[in-house]
C-alpha cells in the first residue's frame, strides 16, 4: 500500500502508483481539464510528470499526492504541496497545486484537499507561508484558493515565464496563506 500522507473526510493524499498513471494520462489529455494549461499532455508527458512528482516526495518529503477517494479508492488525480519553481519571483515558497477528473468537480474535494495539504505545510512542515498561482482566467482555481484562506496579492501578479508571450493564458495571479 502507498504511504498516505495526508487524510481528510473523503480524500487520502499518497505516493503515487503506477497504476495511477493511466487514469492521470487521460486527465491530462483532456483539453477541458487543461485548458488554463499552455496545452494538453501526451501519455509520455503526463508520465514524465508522475516521475517528477514522485521524485519530489521522494527528495523533499513532500509534493504533488495522488488524491483517492476514500470510499472507493478511485484515483481522482492530485492535491498537494511542493517547493515553488526557481523562475517565480516568489520563490523560495511551499507552493500548493491541484487537478482533478472532472467526474468529481463541484463536490468540494480541491478545498477539503487543499485544507489537508495547508494543515500539512504549516504542521508538519512548520511553514510560515504558502503560495498558489493560477492564471488569471482560472475562476474555479482561484475559487478554491479563497476558500481555503488564500489572499490575491495583486502586488506578487506577474506573466509566467513558461508561458509563450502573447498567449492569454500567460497573464497569472498570486495567491498566499500565513500561518
Amino acid at each position: 500500500m502507498s504511504k498516505v500522507f495526508v487524510e481528510t473526510e473523503r480524500l487520502r493524499l499518497r505516493d503515487w502508483c503506477d497504476a495511477d498513471r493511466a487514469v492521470f494520462a487521460s486527465m491530462n489529455a483532456d483539453p477541458e481539464v487543461m485548458r488554463y494549461f499552455p496545452a494538453t499532455q501526451s501519455r509520455e508527458e503526463s508520465d514524465a510528470s508522475v516521475d517528477r512528482c514522485r521524485a519530489r516526495i521522494k527528495d523533499d518529503g513532500f509534493g504533488f499526492w495522488a488524491a483517492e477517494l476514500k470510499d472507493t479508492g478511485a484515483f481522482i488525480g492530485f492535491v498537494g504541496i511542493q517547493k515553488a519553481p526557481e523562475y517565480l519571483l516568489c520563490a523560495p515558497a511551499i507552493e500548493i497545486g491541484w487537478r482533478l477528473v472532472p467526474s468529481v468537480w463541484g463536490r468540494g474535494l480541491a478545498a477539503e484537499g487543499g485544507q489537508g495539504a495547508l494543515n500539512y505545510a504549516f504542521g508538519q512542515l512548520g511553514a510560515k507561508e504558502v503560495i498558489a498561482i493560477t492564471t488569471t482566467g482560472n475562476t474555479p482555481s482561484r475559487r478554491v484558493m479563497e476558500k481555503i484562506g488564500m489572499v490575491r496579492d495583486m502586488a506578487g501578479d506577474f506573466d509566467h515565464p513558461m508561458v509563450p508571450e502573447g498567449s492569454p493564458i500567460r497573464p497569472h495571479v498570486l495567491y498566499r496563506v500565513s500561518r
